[in-house]
């Protein structure tokens, strides 16, 4: 990993560490250069490489490192306009700098690093296809799977909060992670996880459960916006904690449309959310 500023001087971009450059002749995605040219970045070479050079994929992310002291941040993903499945948006958690990140898919059922999670590029097996701008594998085993950084495909909505147990909060998450991962798989549909529900063991309620193991059984929600709004609700209540909201913007892209806000489902967080005002509808 490299720390230095993100540049591009006579069509050629790389990340300058002090008068070294690195990456130069590389492959770095236009999406990072559009956002964070001239700013103080990290950088590395991922496992996955890209389909024109072949090369190792560079994943860059921009210095704005984690808290020093013990925090979980609650994420909820706007909705993809592009596919049906994301109608009710997405949810995921961050334990200390590990997001645990559950899904339909049991592939997608893993703990990721902040800097894959939020800002995988649009290139190689992560970029959305050429052909139909979305997921597809083609005869030749070529994969596009469209899913790059997470910043980049929607607005994300995060709750931060000090002062919980988070030694409890990953002792929890990683059993449940265990369980699907050890879940015996679907003959007819094996990328599946066989045990998923819409309703009753989805990303939101998996987190859900997560919040109860750690003793508040009052935050209620089968569904990211749902969740998300009710558990806001209750933890900026909660004297023993430090709890804090920001919006993170969607950073702008070709490859991905601008994502939208999913509707509440429980008519009662209408109420919750006009007494927080932590975000509207866009």
């Amino acid at each position: 990993m490299i720390k230095g500023i993100l540049k591009k001087e006579n069509g050629s971009s790389f990340i300058d560490e002090n008068g070294i450059c690195h990456f130069e002749n590389r492959i770095i995605w236009d999406g990072y250069l559009n956002h964070w040219e001239n700013r103080s970045v990290f950088a590395r070479e991922l496992n996955q490489r890209d389909y024109e050079k072949k090369e190792p994929i560079i994943i860059v992310w921009p210095d704005d490192p984690d808290p020093d002291e013990p925090f979980v941040d609650l994420y909820y993903n706007e909705r993809l306009v592009k596919y049906f499945t994301s109608t009710l948006g997405h949810t995921a958690i961050n334990v200390n700098g590990s997001i645990f990140n559950f899904s339909h898919l049991i592939n997608e059922n893993e703990i990721m690093s902040r800097e894959e999670y939020f800002y995988r590029p649009a290139l190689g097996e992560f970029a959305p296809s050429p052909n139909n701008g979305g997921f597809e594998i083609l005869e030749d085993g070529r994969a596009y799977y469209d899913k790059f950084g997470r910043n980049f495909m929607r607005t994300i909505h995060q709750i931060r909060i000090f002062g919980l147990d988070t030694d409890h909060f990953t002792s929890y998450l990683n059993s449940r992670l265990e369980l699907i991962l050890n879940t015996p798989l679907k003959d007819d549909n094996p990328e599946k996880y066989r045990d998923f529900s819409i309703i009753f063991n989805n990303c939101a309620t998996i987190i859900r459960d997560a919040f109860h193991d750690c003793g508040f059984k009052k935050i209620r929600g089968r569904f990211p916006r749902d969740l998300f709004v009710n558990a806001a609700y209750s933890l900026f209540r909660t004297d023993t904690l430090e709890v804090s909201y920001t919006i993170l913007r969607q950073l702008l892209v070709p490859e991905a449309p601008k994502s939208q806000v999913s509707p509440l489902i429980n008519v009662w967080n209408y109420f919750r959310l006009k007494e927080l005002r932590i975000f509207s509808n866009k």
